[in-house]
């Protein structure tokens, strides 16, 4: 069955259009965040995260909150409004490619009321043990980059600072943005088929450990420095 994916980020990808249900921009203003209509990418962050979920997950349906849009910077306001306008939607599962410095009480929130109606929530963490939020709130599915998967394949790291970890580059396979906010929506777009295979968010961490290709972070650290080492010879 299909399932409602929501997307909190810069935009999305042309190709998602079948997919997209809807859209909407979140700008800060002096009388707080207001909603706007989604605007073309501007910094074509959103469209690679949209365009690797549209392609991995291609019965999902898409919802785009778009909290960056100039540059690359937003608030917690910003995104605690996106997560709620998602929640109105009914989505099962959001993509927060993004990480911000400081716990606001406004994103906490905002997390707790999805997490508490069942929603998952996937949030990107730098591979530098660092903690960013939404990721650093309790719940929240934390994943990061990791040099051994391929795509569509997941490590289950069980670590300080990330709970799983996916493959980071874009779908052309290049060192464009490639990172731990390509990981993360690697992650969410496999993450979705075990929603639609009618598995919910009690399930999935358990079904997410019992599919990975990966466990630990023993090896993990060797292969970063061994891919360094490979793209400075080039």
């Amino acid at each position: 069955m299909s399932i409602r994916l929501g997307v909190v980020d810069s935009g999305c990808a042309p190709v998602c259009g079948e997919q997209l249900r809807a859209g909407a921009s979140f700008v800060l203003t002096d009388a707080g965040v207001v909603e706007q209509p989604l605007q073309a990418d501007a910094l074509g962050h959103g469209t690679q995260v949209t365009g690797i979920i549209a392609q991995l997950a291609p019965a999902a349906e898409l919802l785009v909150a778009q909290v960056f849009q100039q540059r690359v910077s937003t608030t917690a306001l910003q995104v605690a409004a996106a997560i709620d306008w998602l929640l109105a939607h009914q989505v099962q599962l959001i993509n927060l490619s993004l990480g911000l410095s400081a716990p606001r009480p406004a994103l906490a929130a905002a997390c707790e009321r999805a997490l508490a109606a069942g929603v998952v929530l996937c949030a990107s963490v730098p591979s530098m043990p660092r903690t960013v939020y939404p990721a650093g709130f309790a719940g929240v599915l934390r994943v990061t980059g990791d040099a051994r998967c391929a795509r569509e394949q997941i490590a289950a790291l069980a670590a300080a600072h990330a709970d799983f970890g996916a493959h980071v580059r874009p779908l052309d396979g290049s060192l464009n943005g490639a990172g731990a906010s390509l990981a993360c929506a690697h992650f969410s777009a496999l993450a979705s088929r075990h929603l639609a295979d009618g598995g919910d968010a009690a399930s999935l961490r358990p079904w997410l450990h019992t599919v990975a290709s990966y466990h630990g972070m023993e090896d993990l650290a060797a292969l970063k420095r061994a891919a360094r080492q490979q793209e400075k010879g080039r």
